[in-house]
């Protein structure tokens, strides 16, 4: 397949917006990546190579994920952090009328005050993503595949 570079800088640029949001905020915006009926997975990398769709987080609309947004920030009970969210190796899978399949690898940093930084997740997208009306693109599929079995029980914003 030969490389659109115009997609592939939509997509990076698209990536770091994710990345950005989750970060550095506004959080409230994160949502507004997606599609109004999305699907949101963070899954175990076993389950998921096996065909399995028992996932830790599991959201199936752009409302969904205002209401995760909402929950992380007004109604969890959890110690303040800083996340720092690696994306590389962005790759169009395939593309056509529109619809964009697309990898990236992703680690996600984890702070909290008193401590050193830490590995919270790492992983891959597999995502699928789509044009709007506008020509922006939006994920409307977003399966956040992480490589570990174990899940540390701070996994409180999205991946």
């Amino acid at each position: 397949m030969a490389i659109d570079v115009a997609l592939q800088l939509e997509l990076e640029d698209l990536y770091s917006r994710y990345a950005s949001l989750l970060d550095d905020g506004p959080l409230r915006e994160w949502p507004d990546l997606f599609a109004e009926q999305c699907l949101y997975l963070v899954i175990p990398r076993d389950n998921y190579d096996r065909g399995l769709p028992l996932a830790i987080i599991r959201c199936e609309s752009r409302g969904m994920l205002v209401d995760r947004v909402r929950a992380t920030q007004e109604t969890i009970m959890h110690e303040p952090r800083y996340l720092r969210h690696q994306i590389t190796n962005v790759r169009v899978v395939s593309a056509a009328a529109g619809r964009v399949d697309a990898t990236a690898h992703f680690s996600v940093i984890e702070v909290l005050p008193d401590e050193l930084p830490r590995i919270l997740s790492v992983g891959r997208y597999v995502d699928v993503i789509h044009r709007r009306s506008d020509g922006a693109l939006e994920f409307s599929e977003k399966r956040c595949v992480y490589d570990s079995v174990l899940v540390p029980n701070t996994i409180v914003y999205p991946l």
